[in-house]
Order: structure tokens, then sequence, then C-alpha cells
């Protein structure tokens, strides 16, 4: 009865290649080249990024430190360094010490699962360009993400100010309001590759890239992805005009530096989510992938490289380009737009693969996009037409209210008066003597202080007397 089963195991064991684990020395080799990856890249896009927006604000940029002002990150990081350290006496030192080595941690973490490339010949062992292939990588990510957030909300919490308190309070709300957001957005990606496997991802992706077909997962995560890492035109925890700096206002030295490294890296890392799960990964274009050897040997990490340095560029364009967003506008655009819109693009997506019509999803994606944006559209005019109502109601209050306007008496509305109660309400000084404008100190009464708003005016005795009758 078992003989079957024994055999067909038998023949998987057979056929199934046999697993070769990294030597300790390599492990080692690639966790310090991510590490010193992140840190290079770093202080390439803090050049990059000021070099951009110099560019498009028809300026030069940084170009005195080192040549074309290469250096100037690495610069910046040594005058970091050496600023005093200082902690506030309110602070609870412990937490205030360990907040930013949390979101920096992270930071680096999330990027072990982001594969270069294909298995590749290192010093004769064959291995993959990635630090681990997990079967449950994106769920890391998702994990590593949220651990960053903690960082944030301690430091603000353990700073024993008001204004870090209030940015870690809003930043803590932004960063889980599109974490929702970006982790349904890897929805559609599972069921298209079947897996949570990163590398089964990429492989996934080799006839058609997830742009295709997963363009509203595409569109949402584009959007999320910005929010998350609180970048320009989300950079709303660190607006000046209303939060001082943010989190970090009590951090100096090098605690300051590993919140902004935490911000870089995080920048970084979802741009090589991005370009893993929807971009091909390491897969080079269309026009390339027709030569034969674009997708073998080290030529993999040229094509990740690129569409990587893209999509950081688009961040610099976004923060060069769009001014920032009320809090308010924020929030409603994750909450009433970017998750409800997921949830039925992961339904519809269900359905067409129950049915067996996942090629439609390449024309259904950028209809629903289309009709996503109408909706935010008409939805924000709407909001502006009842705030304009509004304004005119509350304008016509304040003219004077006649009853008769139409042809036939009506009563009042709420906070309309009669043109009697009107010119009740109204203040008339009273003339002291002979006539002339009223004189400093002279006695001031209000029509209307009776019930029937009959006013008793006795100036002759210049006592200024209100009769209730």
């Amino acid at each position: 009865m078992n003989a079957p089963i024994i055999a067909a195991a038998h023949l998987v064991a057979v056929l199934r290649p046999p697993t070769t684990r990294d030597l300790w020395w390599l492990i080692i080799a690639k966790a310090l080249f991510v590490f010193v990856f992140l840190v290079l890249m770093t202080l390439f896009m803090i050049w990059a990024e000021r070099r951009v927006v110099a560019r498009m604000q028809q300026r030069l940029g940084p170009n005195r430190v080192g040549p074309f002002g290469l250096v100037q990150g690495l610069a910046d990081g040594i005058k970091l360094a050496l600023k005093e350290d200082m902690i506030p006496a309110a602070a609870d030192k412990i937490v205030y010490i360990l907040a930013p080595i949390i979101s920096a941690i992270p930071a680096f973490l999330a990027f072990a699962v982001i594969p270069f490339g294909p298995t590749v010949s290192i010093f004769g062992r064959h291995t993959g360009l990635q630090l681990t292939d997990l079967p449950v990588s994106v769920l890391f990510i998702l994990a590593m993400s949220s651990m960053g957030i903690y960082g944030i909300v301690l430091a603000g919490w353990s700073s024993g100010s008001t204004y870090p308190l209030l940015g870690g309070i809003r930043s803590s709300a932004q960063m889980i309001s599109y974490e929702v957001a970006m982790g349904l957005s890897f929805v559609g990606v599972f069921l298209s590759a079947g897996s949570l496997q990163v590398s089964v991802i990429v492989a996934s992706q080799q006839q058609r890239w997830g742009i295709l077909t997963e363009f509203v997962s595409f569109a949402i995560y584009a959007i999320s992805m910005v929010g998350e890492t609180n970048r320009a035109p989300f950079d709303l925890p660190e607006a000046e005009g209303e939060l001082v700096g943010g989190f970090n206002t009590e951090y100096t030295s090098l605690k300051f530096a590993l919140f902004y490294l935490a911000e870089y890296i995080n920048m970084i890392t979802v741009s090589a989510i991005m370009t893993t799960l929807f971009l091909g990964g390491w897969r080079a274009p269309v026009p390339i992938s027709w030569w034969s050897a674009a997708n073998t040997g080290w030529w993999p990490v040229l094509w990740f490289m690129i569409k990587l340095l893209l999509v950081l560029f688009v961040f610099v364009w976004l923060r060069g380009t769009l001014p920032r967003l009320r809090y308010d506008q924020f929030m409603k655009l994750g909450w009433k737009i970017l998750i409800p819109a997921n949830l039925v693009w992961i339904l519809l997506e269900a359905a067409l693969k129950v049915l067996d019509r996942r090629q439609d999803l390449v024309i259904l994606g950028p209809i629903f996009v289309v009709g996503l944006g109408i909706v935010f559209i008409w939805g924000d005019r709407n909001e502006q037409r009842s705030k304009r109502l509004e304004e005119e109601f509350e304008a016509a209050r304040s003219l004077p209210f006649d009853p008769f306007a139409g042809g036939f008496p009506i009563p009042p509305l709420p906070g309309q008066l009669l043109p009697s109660q009107q010119l009740a309400q109204v203040a008339v000084p009273v003339a002291v003597g002979s006539g002339g404008a009223p004189r400093h100190g002279d006695d001031v009464i209000s029509h209307g202080a009776g019930t029937d708003g009959s006013v008793s005016d006795d100036a002759g005795s210049g006592s200024g007397e209100v009769s209730g009758d």
C-alpha cells in the first residue's frame, strides 16, 4: 500500500537537484557587500539629490568638496560625527539612545532578501546574488519596515518635549496608514506569482513584467512607498512651520545621522522592492533581453542598478516638483482612496484568476487607475463645492432677512433675524447736550433691552435709562 508513495518520494529525491549552502566566508562577504552598498548608495543619493534639485532650480548644487562635489555626503557625515552630542535633561536616556538604532537596523535588514542577479560563480562556488532567499521574503520586508516605526515613536516620546512627541505621533500615524496600503498592493503580486518568495516572483516575470499585469498594485505601491518613507510631497512629520523639526528635533550628532541614514536606506529599499516585484527584477528590458547572454553572468547586476537608479530619480523629481500636501488630504488619500481601491482590485484579480482570464488585467489595470483618478478628482470637487456652499450660507445668514422677499411671508431660519430684531441689536450712542458727536465717556445704550424692543431714551436726564416695557 505504501510502496507507490515510497517510490514517488524516492523519484522526487533523485530528480531534485542537491541544495548547496553558502560557505561561512561567502555569507560574511555578502553581508558586508549589502552594508557597504547601502552606505555608499546613501552618500551618492545625498549628492545626487542636491545636484538634481539644484538643476531644477537653476543652481549648481554641491561642487566644491571632491570632484563635482561627490565627497559632500562624506563631509556631512564627518561633520555630524564631530558635533556635540547632547541629551535633553527630561529625556529617557536609554530609550532616547536606542530609538535611532531601532530605526537604522531594520532598514539594513530589509535589504537582505533583495536579489541583485541570478546564480554566479565566486571563487569556484556557485551562489545566488542575494544574501538570503526566504520562502516568505516579502513578509520579512514588511516586518522590518514595521519595526522602523517603533524607532520613530520612541524617539518622539523619549525626548521629553512636546514638539517631538507630536511629530512622532504624526509620523507613526502616517507610516502605519500607508503601510496598510503598501502591504495590500503586494497581494496582487502574490496571486500572480503564486509565491511569497522573491526569487520565484522574479522568475514569474520572465515573459511579462509585473507592471503590465499588476498596474493598479504598481500605482498604489508607488504612492504608498513615498508616504512610507516620509518623502516629499508627503514629508509631513517634518513640516517646519507646524512641528519645528518632527520627531528628531532633540537629536544631534551621530544619533541624528542614524535617522538621516535610515531615511535614505528605506528609500533605497522600497525602490529595490519596486524593481524586484514590478519591473522584472534583475532581468533585462525587452530590447536587450533578445540577447541570449543578457540574463546570465554578471550582466543582470547592471540592469538591476539602472532600474534602481531610475526609481530613485523619481523620488528626487517629486521633491523638486510637487508642493507639500495638507495632513487631512494625505490621510484621506490613504484611507478613503488607496485602501478601498486595493481591496476592490484584489477581488477583481482573484475572480479573473479563477475564471482563467488573467490576460484581461493588462487592459483593466490602466482603466481602473484612470477611474480611480476620476473618483478622487470628483470627490475633491464635491468637497470644494460643499465648502463653497457652506461659505455662501454663512454669508447669507449675515445679510438682512426679508420675510416677504419671495412674495409670501416665511419664518426665519435658525440664525436669521427679522429686520426689527436686527435693528434692536444695533448699539446707538446717546448724545449729551444740544447735539453733535458723543464725547468720550458718554453712556451707550442698546436698543432691544426690553422684551418688545421698545427703548426709552431720556436724553434730558442724561442718565441713559432703558425701560423694560
